[in-house]
C-alpha cells in the first residue's frame, strides 16, 4: 500500500523501490512493484491522471496541507494536481471553479473563521464560553429521504488503506490519506465547514424546510471527503459499520455549508456514508426542500 502511494505521488518506481529500503526496511524488487501497480490499477484510479499530474507538480508539492486546532487536532489536505486539473478541464464551469477557489482559500487563507470552531461567538448575545453545535451533534428534522446502498469503489480503497492503520485511531487518517492520493476523485479530506446565522437564515428565507435557527449558529464540522465526479460534487463520511448507523442529518449540514460557501446551488451535491463492506448515498437537497417532495 505504502509502494503505490509513493508511486502516485509522482515517484519513479526506482524511486519507490529506494524509499521503501530506506523509510521501512524493506527491500522490493522493482518488478515487485510493477506488478502491484497493475495488480490494483482498477481500484487505484489515480493512475490514469498520473502523467499529467508528473508535469504540473513535484512529488513533495503534489498536496498541500494544513494543520487546525478546532478543540482537537484536525489535518485538513488538498491535491494541488487534482485541482488544476479539474480547473482545466472544466474551465468553462462556474460551479467547479467555485469549489477550487474555497478549496484553496482554506490552505492560503489567513483570515479563515476560527474562532467559530472552538465556541459559539456567532451570536453577540450569547455567552462565547457556551460551546458551539457540531454538525455529528445535531439531529434535523428532515423530509422523508431514500438512502441507496451502492457498489462504490470508496470501499475497496477504505479496505486497502485500513492494511497502513496500525490502530484504530488511525483508521481516518490512513484511509483518507490512501483514497486523497491513490484514488482519481478525491481531492480534499477534513474540509472545516460551517453555518453561521446569514447562512440558516438564507436557506429559511427560500423555501428551505431547515429545523435550525439563527440561534444555533455557528454550527461547525469536518468532511471526510470531497469529491468530484459524474458532474456532481460528493461528500462522503467513512463510518466503521456503516451499515448500523444513520448520519444523514450530519452529512446534510455538511452539503447546506458547502453550498453556502461555494454558492453552489445544493442539487449539485451528493453525500454518502461507507466503510469497507457497504456505501449508502443519498441527495441532501430531497432532505430539505419541500417542493421538490410535492413534486415528486
Amino acid at each position: 500500500m505504502k509502494a503505490l502511494t509513493y508511486y502516485n505521488l509522482g515517484y519513479s518506481q526506482d524511486d519507490v523501490s529506494g524509499i521503501l529500503i530506506n523509510k521501512h526496511r524493506i527491500n522490493v524488487p522493482r518488478r515487485t512493484i510493477s506488478s502491484w501497480i497493475k495488480k490494483y490499477s482498477n481500484i487505484c484510479t489515480f493512475g490514469r491522471l498520473r502523467n499529467e499530474a508528473k508535469k504540473l507538480y513535484l512529488p513533495q508539492n503534489m498536496i498541500s496541507s494544513r494543520t487546525f486546532e478546532h478543540r482537537q487536532v484536525y489535518l485538513y489536505k488538498l491535491h494541488n494536481a487534482k485541482l488544476t486539473l479539474l480547473e482545466e478541464h472544466l474551465s468553462r464551469s462556474q460551479d467547479y471553479q467555485h469549489l477550487c477557489t474555497f478549496l484553496q482559500s482554506i490552505i492560503h487563507n489567513d483570515t479563515f473563521p476560527h474562532h467559530l470552531f472552538l465556541h459559539n461567538t456567532d451570536q453577540p448575545e450569547q455567552d462565547a464560553s457556551q460551546p458551539l453545535l457540531r454538525s455529528s451533534q445535531l439531529k434535523l428534522e428532515l423530509l422523508p429521504v431514500i438512502e441507496k446502498r451502492k457498489e462504490n469503489l470508496a470501499n475497496d480503497l477504505a479496505l486497502l488503506g485500513l492494511e497502513v492503520a496500525r490502530r484504530n485511531m488511525e483508521r481516518h487518517e490512513q484511509i483518507q490519506e490512501f483514497m486523497l492520493i491513490n484514488d482519481s476523485s478525491t481531492i480534499a479530506c477534513e474540509v472545516p465547514v460551517y453555518l453561521t446565522a446569514e447562512h440558516i437564515r438564507y436557506f429559511r428565507e427560500t423555501g428551505f424546510k431547515l429545523s435550525l435557527t439563527e440561534k444555533d449558529a455557528p454550527v461547525t464540522g469536518h468532511i471526510d471527503f470531497v469529491q468530484v465526479r459524474n458532474g456532481f460534487i460528493h461528500i462522503l463520511d467513512y463510518k466503521p459499520e456503516a451499515r448500523k448507523i444513520n448520519p444523514v442529518s450530519q452529512l446534510t449540514i455538511y452539503a447546506l455549508a458547502l453550498a453556502s460557501h461555494t454558492k453552489l446551488p445544493l442539487k449539485l451535491f451528493k453525500c454518502a456514508w461507507f466503510d469497507e463492506k457497504d456505501y449508502f448515498e443519498f441527495y441532501p437537497l430531497h432532505c430539505v426542500y419541500p417542493k421538490y417532495s410535492i413534486r415528486r
